[in-house]
């Protein structure tokens, strides 16, 4: 079974026991968080497609952790003009593993 949620301005396919780095989301290490806006439920050859979401449908997950990814670096530089910027930047995410998916 797999489900297709949208959380974080992102949509995301999921099954029973992933671990899936998604933007940042309220919560504790070791919670549980329910993901309602579940565009999509799909068991074997047999899809449910909501309009614009699968009522009565969620997915749950555990909270594994809170992070940075790893830096990246922003080089921004007009030619001749001697402007030259350099900035770093570590996106926060927040771990979760795909417990339950419901229909």
């Amino acid at each position: 079974m797999f489900a297709v949620i949208k959380t974080g301005g992102k949509q995301y396919r999921v099954k029973e026991g992933d671990v899936l780095k998604f933007e940042k989301l309220e919560g504790e290490a070791g919670g549980n968080i329910e993901f309602s806006e579940v565009l999509a439920v799909g068991l074997g050859d047999a899809i449910k497609i909501g309009a614009p979401s699968v009522s009565g449908a969620k997915v749950v997950g555990r909270i594994v952790e809170h992070g940075k990814h790893k830096k990246i670096i922003v080089f921004k530089k007009r030619r001749r003009k001697g402007f030259a910027k350099k900035q770093g930047h570590r996106q926060i995410f927040t771990c979760v593993e795909i417990q339950s998916i419901t229909a």
